[in-house]
């Protein structure tokens, strides 16, 4: 059973950086699509970007969902088997436990992934 670990999150003010970090044991990464998922105090997960994998009939295209369009951006270190989701002009709207997944396909929906990691906290406030 593959285990992948998110890493990275913290308390930052508004308009601040953080990036974080995901990598995974068992599985090459390049050959997964890979999702950032957030689930906000009291609501539902919710898929806010992936990259689909390298191999095969997949570009390796990058997704965003609206709301984070030019502020988050998602990376991989394929020498090391980790990905990145570098995240800038935080809001306190992006508070949330923030979540790497691996699938075959990506997607924003939780159905869309198969190996999840624990959740890494992220709490955007003055």
């Amino acid at each position: 059973q593959p285990q992948v670990v998110e890493s990275g999150g913290d308390l930052v003010q508004p308009g601040g950086s953080l990036r974080l970090s995901c990598t995974a044991s068992g599985v090459t990464l390049d050959y997964y699509a890979v999702g950032w998922l957030r689930q906000a105090p009291g609501k539902e997960r919710e898929g806010i970007a992936y990259i689909k994998s390298t191999g095969g009939a997949s570009d390796g295209s990058a997704h965003y969902i609206d709301s984070v369009q030019g502020r988050l951006t998602i990376s991989r270190d394929s020498a090391n088997n980790f990905m990145y989701l570098q995240m800038s002009n935080l809001k306190p709207e992006d508070t949330g436990v923030y979540y790497c997944a691996v699938g075959p396909w990506g997607g924003f929906n939780v159905g869309a992934f198969d190996y999840w990691g624990q959740g890494t906290q992220v709490v955007v406030s003055s």
